[in-house]
């Protein structure tokens, strides 16, 4: 009897392990890889969402910051060497050595933000669509501007910026179609201080409404003493934006996280293009509180935007995708 017992002891702990993750404690694996620093707001978000994970005992996280393109693919072999079960990281500008790495590992699970659509059968990618937000924010942009002049400073002229750019100059058209841009890349993703020299002179050209796509536009708009939409994070409580940033167009992370460790720890991850976790109907986009502007805006206004944010859940209502780049109407 004692070596019957022993031997289905075995079996069950053989069973547990060949089953992965979900049946072998509850937890799995998940490292981060991200090129910048974790306060850089876009990978912020990733590593947020992560973390909350973490804290909720979903998973044991590990992750590794300001890894530069030429060593992520060591960072990224290590991780997966070590048994990692899913990686969430960036191939922006390495896809093609990152499609290799998950080719040569088919039992990790990898979800990276990416240009390109999914491959092979466990590399899955995501993008930054909040498109729908910043549509929403044009909106109120185009009845908040005094000068009909509007600028908008983002890092550079890539689809995961111009996207965002063409979806609130749209917004901005929408309700205000006599509105003009002033558009501005400032060739980095973080250089505060050069970013509040191109607000200044975005102000001085005469706007009165500035979207901040990149951090140090704020603290200019708050100087010059104009108004701010903010981007990625709410920048409203966590760029000292009180009485400047109307409201933000935010990234939420967490569904399109949560839905890749749901399905590693169900054994069924499979490549897949996780955009619709990043947009409003999921809840991967949302717009900000207007704060201490809720009662600055028109209520005609709100209560278009409220219709609007609606339709767009619904499936009613379209934003369109427009990758080009934005280009200055003065």
């Amino acid at each position: 009897m004692k070596r019957i017992l022993t031997i289905a002891a075995a079996l069950c702990l053989a069973i547990a392990m060949s089953a992965g993750p979900a049946l072998a404690g509850g937890k799995i694996k998940v490292a981060g890889i991200y090129t910048q620093p974790i306060q850089q707001k876009w990978d912020a978000c990733l590593h947020k969402a992560l973390q909350k994970a973490a804290d909720a005992g979903e998973i044991e996280y590990v992750f590794s910051e300001k890894v530069s393109n030429t060593d992520y693919i060591r960072v990224l072999r290590e991780y997966s060497e070590k048994g990692a079960d899913l990686i969430v990281g960036e191939a922006f500008g390495i896809s093609r050595d990152v499609t290799k790495v998950a080719k040569d590992y088919p039992n990790v699970a990898y979800l990276m933000g990416d240009t390109f659509g999914p491959r092979g059968a466990n590399l899955s990618v995501f993008d930054n669509y909040i498109h729908e937000p910043c549509y929403l924010m044009g909106m109120i942009a185009g009845k908040m501007t005094k000068t009909n002049k509007i600028g908008m400073i983002g890092g550079y002229p890539i689809g995961e910026v111009n996207r965002l750019f063409n979806a609130f100059m749209a917004g901005a058209k929408a309700l205000n179609p006599t509105v003009e841009f002033k558009v501005s890349f400032i060739g980095s993703w973080y250089d505060p201080p050069k970013a509040k020299e191109f607000a200044y002179a975005q102000v001085e050209a005469g706007v009165d409404v500035l979207y901040a796509e990149r951090a140090g536009v704020v603290d200019a708009a708050r100087e010059k003493g104009v108004i701010a939409f903010g981007n990625v994070n709410d920048m409203n409580k966590e760029e000292n934006g009180k009485d400047v940033v109307v409201t933000s167009a935010l990234w939420h992370m967490e569904p399109a996280v949560n839905q890749a460790i749901a399905q590693v720890k169900a054994g069924k991850f499979t490549a897949g293009d996780y955009r619709e976790f990043t947009m409003m109907a999921k809840g991967g986009a949302s717009l900000a509180p207007y704060y201490e502007f809720e009662d600055r805006i028109p209520a005609d206004v709100k209560t278009r935007i409220a219709k609007t944010a609606a339709a767009i859940k619904a499936g009613e209502f379209t934003v369109k995708i427009d990758d080009s780049e934005p280009k200055s109407t003065f």
